[in-house]
């Protein structure tokens, strides 16, 4: 089971931010919301994203995807200056500190500073750290621009009309549309750019690394070792870690307890799993031993990051 198929069976957005924003001239927006994953989809007219120094321009069926935290900005024009700040938690204020939320309200899910504007774009950001979401995004670039063409341009329309309604079970459906769009748009930007995907979206590039990635993602609760590993393989311990140390960037060892902590940050997310069963699935011995591996790689313990990622919203 590759990253994108686990994304798609397991947990996933939960109350994902999704807006429809429509603009019109002069505008430049700051983003500072440091939501983990943006994915920006430009319906009608142009926008330019800029990021890191770097200015991209998004027409008409071109889809971004900007990894946080760090801030970038959305803008009509290359160098303007934004006059409207976004923070976390989707505060907006102008650059003098005034609240626009509620004034640049123009409808359901609808945001911007005119009711119908030149340029109108669909956002939806991922405000958690979404674990497993992170591990299939981290292998692209900072900002992945995908063009018009690519994806079905009837999932973003769906998309579209989905977030511009109202109707019961809304924010579940918008949820795992987003997912499904952001998994096009990853299986797009890889196909278009093999010569810069990093991580386990190269690994189809060799096939020894492909089959150790889906051993691992299948029997994470295997005792692995590098020998047990390659004995599977039947290649070399030496060869294995040497082949993915160059493909992935890491040992395959290290690999593995990243990918066992993601799972376990996921597993969480189901309050009748104990930390013991999540144990089990994943690999550990014990609920100690999983919750001091958890700890040293989110700084809290299992029951900890559950209160706080996962707790009903009051």
């Amino acid at each position: 089971m590759d990253p994108l198929t686990h994304f798609l069976d397991g947990p996933h957005a939960r109350r994902a931010f999704a807006l429809r924003v429509e603009m019109s001239p002069p505008w430049s927006l700051g983003v500072r919301d440091e939501a983990p994953l943006t994915v920006m989809a430009v319906l009608s007219g142009l926008a330019w994203l800029e990021a890191d120094g770097n200015s991209f321009a998004l027409g008409v069926g071109d889809i971004a995807l900007v990894r946080g935290p760090k801030p970038y900005v959305v803008t009509d024009e290359p160098g303007r200056e934004p006059n409207v700040v976004i923070f976390p938690g989707q505060e907006c204020r102008t650059i003098k500190g005034e609240p626009v939320e509620l004034s640049m309200t123009r409808g359901i899910r609808t945001w911007g500073n005119t009711v119908s504007g030149q340029t109108t774009m669909l956002i939806g950001a991922y405000e958690s750290d979404a674990e497993i979401g992170s591990a299939v995004t981290a292998a692209l670039p900072r900002t992945a621009v995908v063009p018009a063409g690519t994806v079905n341009a009837a999932l973003v329309q769906f998309l579209a009309a989905e977030v511009a309604t109202d109707a019961p079970g809304q924010g579940s459906v918008i949820d795992r549309m987003l997912d499904v769009l952001l998994v096009q748009c990853v299986r797009a930007w890889t196909a278009a750019h093999p010569e810069r995907a990093t991580g386990w979206l190269a690994a189809s590039a060799d096939t020894v690394v492909g089959q150790a990635l889906e051993l691992l993602h299948e029997l994470p609760a295997e005792p692995w070792t590098l020998d047990a590993l390659a004995g599977r393989l039947n290649v070399s311990r030496a060869t294995l870690a040497a082949r993915f140390r160059t493909v992935v960037g890491e040992p395959p060892m290290t690999y593995l307890t990243n990918w066992r902590m993601l799972l376990a940050s996921e597993l969480l997310a189901d309050p009748h799993r104990t930390t013991a069963r999540i144990a089990g699935e994943i690999g550990y011995g014990s609920p100690f031993a999983l919750s001091t591996a958890f700890k040293r790689r989110f700084g809290v313990s299992p029951t900890e990051y559950r209160r706080r990622k996962y707790a009903a919203p009051a």
